[in-house]
């Protein structure tokens, strides 16, 4: 789960949700995105300060939830 090297939660930034690095940008946020239909090239065209593997790990950590995994970004 690659996911865990890049989502991190800190209830200082963003009301403590999952977010890309430690920054200001949200999981559901990066999804919502996608959803939009925007591509991941589009977005990163956008939004220079994110990486494919931020997209990616969003995914994966969206899956990761879905499938019931117990998610622990605190370990």
């Amino acid at each position: 789960m690659k996911f865990r090297e890049i989502i991190t939660i800190d209830p200082s930034i963003c009301h403590g949700k999952p977010c890309i690095r430690g920054m200001r940008w949200p999981v559901e946020v990066v999804l919502d995105l996608l959803a939009s239909e925007m591509s991941i090239a589009e977005i990163l065209e956008d939004h220079p300060e994110l990486k494919k593997e931020d997209i990616m790990a969003c995914l994966d950590y969206a899956k990761a939830l879905v499938s019931g995994q117990n998610i622990d970004l605190a370990a």
